[in-house]
């Protein structure tokens, strides 16, 4: 039995159906309902937060637990947000376990990255690669011509926002909430520059277009 699954049978008394009802209930069956939907949040996000502990270097178990009913917070009021959302194509307490996951993960990286600057480079250096010398020179062709797509056709804010998650590696809800914004306007226009690139290293020939391949 996974631990998802351990945790999900140990925590949920009543049936599924029978606890996502109550929690609309604004009576006591509705606050008892709840109280076992933090637990179960809570349980998520201990096993994820322990599990992501060695992000947090310094970190004692005090800070962890903090952390973690932090992150059990956030996700309780997302799944009350979003009860009408759920379809059923789970078990109720499996889909609120996700959150549970989904929110400690978030909240590790935001406080790995407390301290630390967010760099938005407009530039990267050209690396080149490869351990035969064919492989070194397509290698270091291609990535000329990443670097120079990078730098012609995209905008600044596609350029910034591209290689900040890509070549920096900053996490995408760390650097929407630098930026002010959020995960789906980021995904957007990271969507929209790897269009551009693609287009471009389609035009220049470092890459096939999919339309023009041969089927077997």
């Amino acid at each position: 039995m996974s631990l998802m699954h351990r945790a999900t049978s140990e925590i949920g008394a009543a049936p599924d159906e029978a606890w996502a009802n109550e929690l609309n209930d604004p009576g006591p069956p509705g606050h008892a309902a709840q109280r076992s939907l933090h637990d179960l949040l809570l349980r998520a996000t201990r096993h994820q937060v322990w599990r992501l502990r060695h992000q947090l270097p310094g970190a004692g178990p005090a800070d962890l637990e903090d952390l973690a009913q932090q992150a059990a917070d956030d996700a309780l009021v997302a799944v009350l947000g979003k009860l009408d959302t759920f379809e059923g194509r789970s078990r109720f307490s499996t889909w609120v376990y996700k959150f549970g996951l989904l929110h400690a993960g978030v909240a590790v990286r935001r406080q790995s990255w407390r301290h630390r600057e967010v760099a938005l480079p407009d530039t990267f250096d050209v690396s080149d690669g490869g351990v035969t010398p064919e492989a070194f020179a397509q290698g270091s062709e291609l990535s000329r011509a990443v670097h120079a797509a990078i730098s012609t056709d995209l905008t600044p804010h596609q350029r910034r926002v591209t290689l900040a998650l890509l070549v920096e590696q900053v996490p995408i809800d760390v650097l929407a909430e630098r930026l002010n914004t959020n995960r789906n306007a980021l995904y957007k226009t990271l969507h929209d520059a790897r269009q551009r690139l693609r287009a471009c290293l389609m035009a220049s020939g470092h890459l096939d277009d999919p339309s023009l391949r041969s089927t077997p």
